[in-house]
């Protein structure tokens, strides 16, 4: 009856990975054909702050939670089962900032770090923060929930789901963790030949698998969300 049971959920996982892919093609796929429009609507400053960073937030969250969010509804499953819980959250964040270390350092021998602030990279944080309040707060709160909870949630979601459906025996060998790791580094463009690209390479790898491990070894996803929202496009 186990080895039935596990076969049924292996399926059931099958079909819910291929929904994500499916949602998060499309999504690269409408956002590729509108690109133009879209990066001048975005840029458009006689367009309000706030329905911009909506916007940049919907197509983002579009890429990395839609999906999931699909999912979640289909199968009614909640986002609170995946690790989102205060047991062993303090943990999980320190153990996760520790694998960003490598990056930090890295970041730092390369250009020097000379500024801290989450989601700078992201194009609209900084015009959003130079507003006044509460539209900053308003911007912010809606580039955090995008670009950092469901950005770092979204890994948690696809790679529990990816083990679901191809177990392993071996700890380390933890399929979730290195696919998702290596999808980041195809998403982000970090694939390169120079020894800085391969060395950049190699510390995100560290970071994305790192924090699934830590994830699965505290069962707690907060420290995910965590390296998303204060670390990840911040320097």
């Amino acid at each position: 009856m186990g080895k039935s049971i596990l076969t049924i959920q292996q399926k059931k996982e099958e079909i819910n990975l291929n929904i994500i892919i499916i949602v998060t093609l499309a999504a690269l796929g409408i956002y590729t054909i509108f690109q133009n429009q879209f990066i001048n609507f975005i840029n458009n400053k006689n367009i309000h702050i706030i329905l911009r960073t909506t916007v940049g937030s919907l197509a983002q969250y579009s890429l990395a939670g839609l999906g999931i969010t699909i999912v979640a509804i289909l199968r009614k499953e909640s986002f609170f089962s995946y690790g989102l819980k205060k047991e062993k959250a303090l943990k999980s964040i320190i153990l996760s900032a520790l694998v960003f270390l490598p990056y930090i350092i890295f970041a730092f021998i390369r250009h020097g770090i000379t500024s801290y602030l989450p989601f700078q990279s992201v194009f609209v944080t900084k015009e959003a923060l130079s507003n006044s309040f509460p539209v900053n707060i308003i911007c912010l709160g809606i580039i955090t929930i995008a670009w950092g909870f469901f950005e770092g949630f979204n890994y948690v979601v696809i790679s529990e789901k990816i083990n679901i459906r191809y177990p392993s025996s071996k700890k380390w060998l933890n399929w979730g963790a290195i696919i998702c790791a290596v999808i980041c580094l195809l998403i982000h463009g970090m694939i390169g030949v120079t020894p800085e690209n391969i060395i950049e390479a190699i510390t995100v790898f560290i970071i994305i698998y790192g924090m699934l491990i830590i994830k699965e070894y505290t069962n707690n996803a907060w420290g995910c969300v965590f390296i998303f929202v204060f670390l990840w496009n911040a320097f």
